[in-house]
């Protein structure tokens, strides 16, 4: 969808390029006022066309990467960020200088103003900055999956300000890059799936213990796509009203630690049943005089 949209826009933006520059070298033109004006603002739309033009190939351009390695999507986000705001600079830039504007006394303008805002901007200097340091020091790359105050998701982009994350319900949190504190970076480990299943108090646990390793064994088997080695069985987790809570654990990618449990519950349901031992429901015993 990205590509499709770069490559409107760069036909778009080109096409308005091409044509006012064709116009723009026509020979014979009148030179009065209105003229004057006119080919100024023709100026300023070249500009600009040709520079969103250039911006959109680029963009056009790195949508067939395909970086594999974390580090190299990082820089691919981070350089289309950093590519809006060098556009912005040049189109101002161009515009001011065919407006003949002089651009000494305006960037000493621009520089007085940066510092006086730069001292009511300090969270926007600390995000940009803190932003350089998480890139230098490698703390986390696009893939990556992090928690940060209690949000656990994958890293969808990188910015100078900013860092955007999405969890697996798909909600995006941004996060401004001087509150990322504290974060762990689950990425290159491997986590615990957790499975709790309760049984009913009458099933003979010992004897359900003995068929449960090959009964793991099973359901490692049926899923090696996701579990790195055969599920575990810790034991009895808690004596619940109506049921004993037995404990089971799988080592699974960081990614397929929610999908792990609902797999492993599923298949230890499966499996408890042809083996003869149904889930316990709620019961109340009425007891009348």
């Amino acid at each position: 969808m990205n590509r499709i949209k770069h490559l409107i826009k760069l036909i778009l933006f080109g096409v308005i390029a091409a044509v006012l520059f064709v116009l723009g070298s026509g020979k014979g033109m009148s030179v009065s006022t209105a003229s004057i004006g006119w080919n100024r603002f023709g100026k300023i739309v070249l500009v600009v066309s040709l520079t969103l033009a250039l911006e959109h190939l680029v963009l056009l351009g790195m949508s067939f990467l395909k970086p594999r390695g974390h580090r190299a999507r990082t820089l691919v986000t981070l350089i289309s960020n950093l590519l809006r705001y060098l556009v912005a600079i040049v189109i101002l830039i161009g515009v001011l200088s065919l407006l003949e504007v002089n651009m000494p006394t305006i960037l000493a303008g621009v520089g007085v103003v940066a510092l006086i805002i730069g001292f009511g901007a300090e969270s926007l200097i600390t995000d940009v900055v803190t932003g350089f340091f998480i890139l230098m020091d490698n703390q986390y790359n696009v893939g990556d999956i992090i928690e940060v105050g209690g949000f656990r998701g994958t890293v969808s982009e990188i910015g100078i300000r900013t860092t955007s994350l999405v969890d697996t319900g798909g909600n995006v949190k941004i996060i401004n890059n001087s509150d990322m504190k504290n974060i762990l970076n689950r990425s290159d480990n491997t986590s615990k799936a957790v499975a709790d299943f309760p049984i009913p108090y009458e099933t003979n646990l010992p004897e359900l213990e003995a068929k449960i390793p090959m009964l793991l064994e099973r359901i490692y088997q049926d899923n090696l796509d996701v579990m790195k080695a055969a599920p575990v069985y810790l034991g009895v987790q808690e004596l619940a009203d109506s049921a004993v809570v037995l404990r089971f654990v799988v080592e699974v990618g960081e990614s397929d630690i929610y999908s792990g449990s609902r797999l492993l519950k599923h298949d230890l349901f499966v499996g408890f049943r042809k083996l003869g031992v149904e889930c316990p429901f709620t019961q109340v015993d009425i007891h009348s005089k």
